[in-house]
C-alpha cells in the first residue's frame, strides 16, 4: 500500500488541478448574437473570434440573420425560435443575448412579451436605441422596423411601458457619445439596467471594437 500512496496522491492532485478548468468550461452559456439594421450574421465575425479565443465553444456561439426591414415584433418571434433551438442543441437551460443597434429592440420584445425572460441569463445591448433615436434615417419613410425606432413610436411606448427589465435577466447597455445614429446617446440606457459608457466608439464599430468585445465577455463570464 505504501507503494501506491504516491500514485494515488498524484491522481488526486491532478484531479484537483483539472477540476476548476473543467467546471469553468461547463459554465459557458450559449450566446445568441442579434445584428442591427442593414446587417447580417457576418457582422459578428470579429467578436465571435474573440469569444472562441477566450474559451467559448464555437458551437455555442450563434449569430443570426433576419429581415431587418420587417417589424421588430416579427423578428422577436424568430429570435424566440432561434433561442429555443440553441438551448435544445446545447442542452443549456438558458442562453445569453448580445444585440447591436436595432437588434436590441426585437430581442427586448422577445424577453418581455414572448417569455424570453425565463430562458435568458444575460442580455447585452450595444448602441441600442432603447428609447428611440432623434435621427430619422431615410428608411423611416418606407420600412416598419425603422419607423419603430423613432422616438415616441407606438412600438417603443409599448416596449418601455411597465417594467423595462422584466424577469431575472441581467440587463447591460453600452453607449457612446461618438455614436451619430442613436441620438441622444442616453437613449441607449434603460432604467434598471447596468448602463455603461464605452468611450468614443462609432455606431457600427461596436461589433468590432476590441475594448467593447473585452467588456462584453467580462459581462458574460
Amino acid at each position: 500500500m505504501r507503494l501506491l500512496t504516491p500514485v494515488l496522491s498524484g491522481l488526486v492532485l491532478a484531479a484537483l488541478v483539472l477540476a476548476p478548468a473543467s467546471a469553468h468550461a461547463q459554465e459557458r452559456t450559449p450566446v445568441l448574437f442579434v445584428h442591427g439594421y442593414g446587417g447580417d450574421a457576418g457582422n459578428w465575425d470579429s467578436m465571435v473570434a474573440d469569444f472562441v479565443a477566450d474559451g467559448w465553444p464555437a458551437a455555442d456561439l450563434h449569430p443570426i440573420s433576419y429581415d431587418y426591414n420587417a417589424s421588430n415584433v416579427e423578428t422577436a418571434q424568430l429570435i424566440a425560435d432561434e433561442a429555443d433551438a440553441l438551448r435544445a442543441e446545447s442542452g443549456a437551460s438558458e442562453v445569453d443575448i448580445v444585440a447591436h443597434s436595432m437588434g436590441s429592440l426585437s430581442s427586448r420584445w422577445y424577453l418581455k412579451f414572448l417569455g424570453g425572460d425565463a430562458h435568458v441569463g444575460d442580455w447585452v445591448s450595444l448602441a441600442g436605441p432603447n428609447e428611440g433615436s432623434s435621427v430619422e434615417l431615410p428608411c423611416v419613410q418606407t420600412e416598419p422596423s425603422c419607423q419603430e425606432v423613432v422616438e415616441g413610436s407606438s412600438f417603443l411606448t409599448q416596449l418601455n411601458s411597465g417594467d423595462p427589465t422584466p424577469g431575472d435577466v441581467s440587463y447591460t447597455t453600452f453607449r457612446s457619445l461618438c455614436d451619430l445614429i442613436v441620438r441622444p446617446s442616453y437613449n441607449v440606457t434603460i432604467t434598471g439596467a447596468d448602463n455603461r459608457y464605452a468611450g468614443c466608439v462609432g455606431h457600427t464599430s461596436f461589433v468590432t471594437d476590441d475594448d467593447v468585445s473585452d467588456e462584453v465577455r467580462a459581462v458574460l463570464s
